[in-house]
């Protein structure tokens, strides 16, 4: 592993979600505020069917533009989430479902979103990756170059 300078732990996250993602959201926000998180919530509010794009393209484009460090976005299985996050320049969201998928996802892809889905996994697994990406560094090296790439 590369060693890096220290960065400064990530304060600032937004959050949105589909109907799908909708209950875990709410815990999450609650968690990680608990943690001393700032947190901005930019829907959706209930459990009534919506279209993800309209909740997670302003969650991406906040987080392109610099006003928040790091953005989650969650639905069903994650997958629509995490595509429409890509749409947005400079976003590099990771679908994840599993701790090792968040390690790597900032290890090596200095994932700045993650999607996760309500539906295929727990809450307490949901809790364990976020915490993991949250706190795992970018090794950059040789991952650098490919990270430009994405972002041309």
């Amino acid at each position: 592993m590369t060693s890096q300078p220290p960065t400064e732990p990530v304060k600032k996250i937004v959050i949105a979600s589909d109907h799908a993602g909708y209950r875990y959201k709410r815990r999450i926000i609650d968690r990680l505020t608990k943690k001393g998180y700032q947190v901005e919530d930019l829907g959706t509010d209930s459990t009534e069917s919506v279209d993800y794009p309209d909740f997670i393209f302003p969650a991406a484009k906040a987080v392109a533009e610099g006003k928040f460090e790091r953005g989650i976005v969650l639905g069903g299985s994650g997958n629509g989430e995490a595509m429409a996050a890509n749409r947005i320049k400079g976003i590099r969201c990771a679908v994840c479902w599993n701790e090792k998928s968040a390690r790597l996802a900032r290890m090596h892809n200095n994932a700045n979103m993650i999607s996760l889905g309500e539906r295929m996994i727990s809450i307490e697994d949901v809790y364990e990756i976020i915490d993991i990406w949250l706190s795992t560094p970018f090794e950059e090296g040789r991952h650098n170059t490919r990270i430009q790439k994405l972002d041309q």
